[in-house]
């Protein structure tokens, strides 16, 4: 095993086997012909995928972490003490019931408020991401060696590329023409959606991530591994919160012209 996974902490190392867990389970029913696909009262979809993976991810947490809290998109919140476990069983349940393979298994662990575990699995692109506070970020594709992720070095928006998600998700937050201002401010403008933007962000590739329209699953487990790879997350305004419903994640050096820039008079 690498010396990255050898060193890693018991709750690092516990959340790559719920990961594990998720993906052996997800995998099978993707492009299945049976899928059995859901509308939820907000019009978002819900497939037999998502609540498998959740029912079990919950059931291994509460058995081998009973203390713990626990929130998942789809079976709600426990709360129990300081420490709490957030699921997002598939991130990008559209892509996942259409064939597309963007999507994820989001799991993070949440300390005194603060995410400090996080892991992006993504089976159907054979990748995973993952970090905790302290660690380092790390990428890994199945049969490669992990890889230290580092975000970007990009110092103008007018070099920078940004992924935005969706103009609906801006126009209905209020948006829209500070996303457009945005978008004229930067060198590409693109919308590559889901768990894919973050991680390319983590990668380098892209420089700035934001949308609206968000729980707090969908975002924790990808704070810890922006942290790490030297960016930095936070919500529309420049809050460092994950439970106002947006966020702004970038390498760091832009974020306050981003701020700025959206919130232009």
């Amino acid at each position: 095993m690498p010396q990255q996974l050898l060193d890693c902490s018991a709750d690092l190392t516990f959340a790559l086997e719920l990961a594990d867990l998720a993906d052996s389970i997800s995998l099978p029913r993707f492009r299945s012909a049976d899928l059995h696909v859901e509308a939820k009262p907000d019009r978002s979809f819900v497939t037999d995928a998502d609540q498998a993976v959740e029912r079990a991810l919950r059931e291994r947490i509460e058995t081998q972490h009973p203390a713990d809290s626990f929130f998942g998109e789809e079976s709600g919140r426990s709360e129990k003490g300081r420490r709490r476990w957030l699921v997002d069983p598939i991130d990008g349940t559209s892509n996942f019931l259409r064939g597309v393979p963007n999507w994820s298994t989001l799991i993070a662990l949440e300390i005194d408020g603060q995410p400090t575990v996080g892991v992006v699995s993504a089976p159907a692109f054979r990748a995973r991401w993952w970090a905790e506070t302290g660690g380092g970020a790390w990428g890994q594709e199945i049969g490669e060696d992990p890889r230290r992720l580092r975000v970007s070095e990009v110092q103008d928006l007018e070099h920078a590329s940004l992924s935005f998600q969706s103009i609906e998700q801006w126009d209905l937050a209020g948006y829209l023409q500070p996303l457009i201002a945005l978008t004229r401010s930067v060198w590409q403008d693109r919308a590559y959606g889901d768990m894919w933007s973050y991680m390319l962000l983590v990668e380098g590739l892209v420089d700035i991530v934001a949308e609206f329209d968000l729980d707090p699953y969908d975002l924790a487990a990808f704070v810890p591994i922006v942290r790490e790879a030297g960016g930095r997350f936070t919500d529309i305004q420049g809050a460092e919160s994950i439970w106002n419903g947006s966020c702004l994640a970038t390498n760091g050096t832009l974020h306050e012209a981003v701020v700025s820039k959206l919130h232009e008079a």
